[in-house]
């Protein structure tokens, strides 16, 4: 189902946290639990993955983790503060130490000449450092809808590696 580079990328996030004693959650937009399937496909993922989130359309991600609407409202889905917001909201209704959330615009339509298509927002969240505010906003670009979304997981999984408290 996942080609071997991505398999490998999982495995090593699997490998990582479980060395670490750390358990992760998702919260997955545009990428459609694709990070979530992805890691749960590495045998012994269940020692690491707490849960997944799909929030794909903003109600869900009001009802499931809890995004604010203002938020949403002022910054639209695809927005470091909506990202933010997941990454927490996911920590809060998980048991997990690291949380990664994606929002984007996979295409081929929904972009603006602000947000174009192939712009996706990343955040991480930590329960044992809460000053870690990790958010990044990456412009793929038109790639088409599988390659952006593949290059989104990369992304995320390479944002779930452990890291030591206080580092980003």
């Amino acid at each position: 189902m996942f080609d071997d580079t991505l398999l490998d990328h999982a495995r090593r996030v699997i490998d990582a946290n479980r060395a670490a004693g750390l358990r992760i959650v998702t919260a997955e937009s545009c990428t459609g639990g694709l990070v979530a399937g992805l890691l749960t496909e590495i045998a012994g993922s269940s020692d690491v993955v707490d849960c997944g989130f799909v929030t794909y359309s903003n109600e869900a991600k009001m009802t499931a983790l809890g995004v604010n609407s203002d938020i949403l409202d002022t910054f639209g889905a695809v927005s470091v503060a909506v990202a933010w917001a997941m990454a927490q909201g996911a920590l809060k209704h998980s048991h997990a130490d690291t949380a990664v959330a994606i929002t984007g615009i996979a295409g081929p339509g929904g972009g603006s000449a602000r947000k174009p298509v192939g712009t996706v927002v990343f955040a991480v969240a930590r329960r044992d450092d809460p000053e870690c505010k990790i958010a990044d906003t990456k412009n793929f670009g038109d790639l088409g809808r599988s390659e952006v979304r593949r290059q989104a997981v990369l992304c995320a999984l390479e944002l779930l590696m452990p890291r030591a408290a206080g580092t980003p």
